[in-house]
């Protein structure tokens, strides 16, 4: 693999290579970063893909997945300011940034099959296509993106080696997002909150003709998420949603885990990451949580050294199960 400068576009057998202009000085330079966009799934006319970022060298390297996050209905593969990430790419990982299919245009068994797919395909083609050591994955995610990450560690075969989750939630249907939300205000009707959603199936917000953060806020409003993106009524169905409930499925086997969090998070709740928690104690998985006193959602408003501190902790923690 020959070295790329920022801004090259090159056509490489069936992939599309791009530097993108991030933050990280480390993409600044020509410092020997490759980026290479893959299709890993077509469902009809539409491709899934990933990206995936390395040192562009043939080291046989170990692999973080990161899924991003956006209620499972926002969001796409990239991912200029995750500071997780890139800390985890200048310590010599490979990073798969993985994109899925997005409600409420397709439903959950949907969205987790493409789960499952994605990693059924690292593990096929990975090794001859970016070079990586497919029995050391560590997952990574923020908010829907933790949630994922949660899920791949009982719905993922072989089990992951180790997981990170952002501000994520491992339980579908309590009042949280079941009951109307006063943290999200939202002026649009029914009618005018659907028609932001119409189009088909998409895997990348960005394709989508609507706008599908208005319709998030729609359903948070009127308490409305857990039917949106699954089809099923949380109260009278509450059982459908058991399958793809992190909080439901923790056994011995789980992967060690590291959960962060904020207390004031009006977005998912920091109860979320203490189920978990509790959870991982009753059925002895190893695990840390990191709170961060005072913090929305996103970690946004907590003490900037407490919150870069979590960062080096999440990949020490990495670290500690990769190696």
């Amino acid at each position: 693999m020959e070295h790329l400068s920022r801004r090259e576009f090159l056509k490489l057998t069936g992939a599309v290579v791009i530097l993108y202009p991030l933050e990280n000085q480390l993409f600044a330079n020509s410092c020997g970063i490759s980026v290479k966009t893959y299709t890993y799934k077509e469902v009809g006319d539409l491709e899934i893909k990933v990206v995936v970022h390395r040192h562009n060298d043939n080291v046989i390297r170990p692999v973080v997945v990161r899924i991003h996050g956006g209620a499972l209905i926002m969001g796409h593969r990239d991912w200029e300011k995750d500071k997780v990430c890139l800390k985890l790419l200048e310590e010599g990982y490979a990073i798969v940034s993985v994109d899925y299919r997005l409600a409420p245009e397709t439903k959950l068994p949907a969205i987790i099959e493409d789960l499952e797919d994605v990693f059924d395909w690292i593990h096929e083609e990975g090794p001859e296509l970016f070079h990586i050591d497919t029995s050391r994955i560590a997952v990574t995610g923020n908010s829907a993106g933790g949630y994922l990450t949660l899920t791949s560690g009982f719905r993922v075969k072989p089990r992951p080696t180790v997981l990170v989750a952002l501000y994520g939630y491992g339980d579908l249907i309590g009042d949280w997002y079941s009951t109307p939300s006063k943290h999200h205000p939202s002026e649009i009707s029914e009618q005018e909150a659907w028609e932001q959603v119409s189009g088909p199936q998409i895997s990348d917000s960005r394709d989508r003709k609507g706008n599908g953060g208005a319709f998030y806020m729609y359903c948070r409003k009127h308490g409305f998420w857990p039917k949106a993106v699954s089809g099923w009524d949380p109260f009278s169905e509450a059982r459908k949603f058991f399958p793809y409930m992190p909080v439901k499925n923790v056994n011995r086997k789980y992967p060690p885990t590291m959960l962060i969090h904020g207390t004031k998070d009006t977005d998912v709740p920091y109860k979320q990451s203490l189920m978990m928690a509790e959870e991982f104690k009753k059925h002895k998985v190893e695990h840390e949580l990191v709170t961060i006193l005072g913090a929305e959602h996103g970690l946004r408003d907590g003490d900037p050294k407490l919150v870069d501190a979590a960062y080096n902790s999440a990949v020490e923690f990495i670290n500690r199960f990769m190696n």
